[in-house]
């Protein structure tokens, strides 16, 4: 009887011994595990392959279920990277502390099978795959950041559309640009503020704060009563847009690892592109129907809510770094770097400015414009020598020197260039060379939006699935190409959906590129750098959106003074020249003759401006191709 069970207890063991046994049977005369002479033969020198070890290991811990790897083994084995173990003379002492804990993982998991399968009924709730935060807890506070996120995307379209409205109520046609740099100049040189006071003390209070400035400044934006105090009320606008925009991307960067960030970066694009679709859109047809004072009315009501919302689900502490102690708004105020945010924001004020008044208000040699374009000067060198000696610079030259992060934050910052310069001109060529309304002219805007949207979507679903990234940036660069060869071919005349398509691949392009150069600069920086990093590339995406603004009216308003004179013929050229430069909307009511040379002279000076963009995206294609990206999941050599 003895005998009997002994050879029952045998024969258990070997079928529970089996399920590990996938390659040798395991020495009758030996108590080994399965693979022990494969690691015994390692002694000799040779490396244990990693993949095969985590295969093996994975098994014995996976025994009670009987499925051998589970998908998160994997995930973690390969993004882990290659691993290398002892040789020649720590080979021995390797291998026998392989062994035993191979040993001790199997007698421990064989040994605890029962106590495992009343843990599994137990504990249900499944593993967040976020960090910091449970997985209903993630989705209320995404939530609402994705509610700011179209709130801020809707204002900061408004203008596309508008704008030749708006100027033309003022009688300031020819200061259009200023609607929307001085939105995009604040939002570039306050967004590493509210990046580093987050760092100290928390993401909550920051993003409070930008919403109740933002908030104000809208509603001063609807009663604005002159041009300046508009285009103050766009710049506090532009404050509290980017500190959201900002903040709502570190919060997302906290909280989901890289491996699946490109899924919810697609979700952030799917925002994106409904809320400016929606702002380009229906800026126009607001404008016509209700005046141009109800674009900032009407949303008044979503700020609130977002508020509310923020106020509600972000936890107090989020964000605040681990060897960081808490500090007051002030304490944090005293390590801010307050020299570079002003050399920076002067530099930049000062340039649009001699860029915007130089040929187009004063002539270029006038002393203003050559101060302005001096002080510039003088003021970026200034930066570069305080950023490199401050502890917390706004901006780290590391970054900015160092490849291939500098070529991706460049490239990505002609990308936002060339959008900006299409996106702002394509309405006013429908208003001042096609004579349609601010309506039809937004509507021919939601499906390029759309198409953008659609494609940053697809490209952030595709990276996750392909762990890829350099396929997006070239395909990214090549439809910029195509879309700024399409509008510099545009002719009057055209079918309306001609118009539209020639808008599609550009916007086809910034779809690929912006989620791509995204998502690559975060693949080669450390999670530690993750916050500083998105940061950076954010503001120097913000830069070029400001300077794509600002380049193409310096391109437009000179180019457009200079074909004015040259093409306008007749006793009231003088006239007919200031009131359309003045207002766009005076062209309709222009003699035929004058109509004409007015149209052929906007026609003109816009397509030179889409041949800028044209240059400037063969620039980007060049800074992009020599890249070298690694796939995610594969740690650089």
């Amino acid at each position: 009887m003895e005998t009997t069970a002994q050879q029952v207890t045998s024969e258990e063991a070997n079928e529970r011994t089996a399920l590990l046994s996938t390659v040798n049977q395991p020495s009758q005369n030996h108590g080994t595990l399965p693979h022990e002479e494969a690691i015994e033969d390692d002694e000799d020198g040779q490396d244990i392959d990693p993949n095969e070890f985590d295969e093996l290991l994975s098994r014995s811990e996976n025994i009670t279920t009987g499925l051998g790897i589970e998908a998160e083994s994997q995930e973690t084995a390969m993004l882990r990277g290659p691993r290398r173990y002892s040789k020649a003379r720590s080979g021995s002492r390797a291998s026998s502390h392989v062994r035993s804990l191979r040993r001790k993982s199997f007698a421990s998991t064989v040994g605890s099978i029962q106590e495992n399968n009343i843990e599994d009924e137990i504990d249900t709730e499944p593993k967040s795959p976020f960090r910091h935060v449970s997985v209903s807890q993630f989705w209320m506070i995404f939530g609402g950041l994705m509610f700011a996120t179209f709130v801020s995307c809707f204002d900061s379209t408004l203008m596309v559309s508008s704008h030749p409205v708006i100027t033309s109520y003022f009688q300031s046609s020819n200061s259009a640009s200023w609607l929307s740099t001085a939105f995009l100049l604040t939002s570039t040189a306050f967004q590493p503020i509210f990046g580093r006071l987050s760092d100290t003390i928390g993401r909550k209070k920051p993003y409070i704060f930008t919403l109740i400035v933002f908030l104000v400044a809208t509603i001063w934006c609807g009663l604005a009563q002159s041009m300046l105090s508009f285009i103050i009320a766009r710049a506090l606008c532009g404050l509290g847009a980017g500190g959201m925009m900002s903040l709502s991307s570190i919060i997302i960067s906290d909280l989901v690892p890289i491996e699946i960030r490109g899924a919810y970066q697609s979700y952030v694009n799917i925002v994106f592109g409904i809320g400016s679709s929606l702002g380009a859109a229906l800026g126009g047809a607001i404008c016509d129907h209700l005046g141009w004072r109800w674009l900032f009315f009407l949303q008044v009501p979503m700020v609130i809510l977002v508020l509310v919302a923020i106020c509600l689900m972000v936890p107090r502490d989020l964000g605040l770094l681990k060897d960081v102690q808490r500090k007051s708004v002030l304490e944090a105020m005293k390590t801010f770097d307050f020299k570079g945010s002003i050399l920076l924001t002067t530099s930049i004020t000062f340039l649009i400015l001699g860029l915007n008044l130089g040929g187009n208000v004063f002539p270029w040699s006038h002393p203003f414009v050559i101060t302005s374009l001096a002080v510039c000067a003088v003021g970026l060198s200034l930066f570069v020598y305080v950023e490199s000696r401050v502890p917390l610079p706004i901006m780290p030259l590391a970054l900015i020197f160092s490849y291939p992060r500098a070529g991706l934050i460049i490239a990505n910052a002609l990308g936002a260039v060339i959008m900006n310069a299409v996106t702002f001109n394509a309405p006013l060529y429908f208003q001042a060379v096609l004579l349609e309304s601010a309506t039809s002219s937004g509507f021919r805007l939601i499906a390029p939006t759309i198409v953008a949207a659609g494609f940053g979507t697809a490209t952030g679903f595709l990276i996750t699935w392909t762990r890829r990234l350099k396929l997006y940036l070239v395909l990214g660069v090549f439809f910029l190409v195509t879309g700024t060869v399409a509008m510099s071919s545009m002719q009057r005349g055209w079918p309306g959906w001609v118009y539209v398509l020639c808008l599609l691949p550009g916007n086809i392009g910034t779809g690929f590129m912006f989620p791509a150069t995204f998502m690559s600069v975060l693949a080669v920086s450390e999670q530690a750098e993750q916050a500083v990093v998105s940061s950076t590339l954010i503001l120097w995406r913000s830069m070029g959106m400001v300077f794509g603004v600002a380049m193409s009216s310096l391109v437009v308003q000179n180019t457009l003074y200079l074909y004015l004179e040259e093409n306008v013929t007749g006793p009231d050229k003088a006239k007919v020249i200031e009131e359309v430069r003045k207002s766009v909307r005076a062209i309709a009511g222009l003699e035929p003759h004058y109509r004409e040379q007015v149209i052929d002279s906007y026609a003109s000076s816009l397509r030179a401006t889409f041949i800028m963009a044209l240059i400037l995206s063969l620039v980007a294609t060049a800074m992009t191709l020599p890249i070298k990206l690694p796939r995610l999941g594969q740690r650089k050599r």
